[in-house]
């Protein structure tokens, strides 16, 4: 039963010392003490892998706050269940929280509820984003990479598909494709 800490900066941050000052003083003994520096989404975590290993049912982790632990919610979710199905106690010093006495699980929905809520507001927004810059023009989606014009004139100017193709270094049935959509088009028009 022993108490660890776990502090970590995110790479525009330069030092731990507040983080492992408020984990000492919360009785983590500085040589149980796991760090990680700089890290972001893409980065490995070596400190919490090394806590993860070195903690057995009954120790407790005690961090500073719950972006510490998790850089999404999603990981941090993934984590405290982690910790929880192993019998690790986490207290989260700043946000006064602890997954002691089975609030783990209390604690894991309720950030599975915001987690989603945080994924449809998203998801809304980018909709409202999209539906606007449709409004004002914009066209999504990759840019031609085929020069409908030079086809369609080619077209007039009377050569075929085949032709076509060969010259632009494209193939015949794309030639076909923008054919038809061009004429499409006209008829439209």
């Amino acid at each position: 039963m022993s108490i660890f800490g776990y502090a970590r900066t995110s790479p525009c941050q330069q030092s731990l010392d507040a983080q492992v000052a408020t984990l000492e003083s919360a009785g983590a003994d500085p040589g149980r003490i796991f760090i990680d520096l700089g890290t972001n989404s893409h980065a490995g975590r070596d400190g919490l892998c090394r806590l993860q290993a070195a903690t057995h049912q009954g120790d407790t982790v005690v961090i500073t706050k719950l972006d510490r632990l998790g850089r999404t919610i999603g990981e941090l979710i993934e984590l405290i269940s982690a910790f929880d199905a192993r019998g690790v106690v986490l207290r989260f010093l700043d946000d006064d929280l602890s997954t002691e006495g089975g609030s783990a699980k209390v604690i894991v929905s309720v950030l599975s509820a915001v987690d989603r809520a945080e994924r449809q507001r998203i998801q809304e927004r980018t909709s409202e984003g999209r539906l606007e810059a449709k409004e004002k023009g914009v066209k999504f989606g990759r840019k031609p990479s085929v020069d409908r014009d030079k086809v369609q004139t080619l077209r007039i100017q009377g050569f075929g598909a085949a032709t076509i193709a060969r010259q632009m270094n494209i193939g015949r049935s794309t030639v076909y494709k923008i054919l038809q959509s061009l004429s499409k088009n006209e008829k439209v028009q």
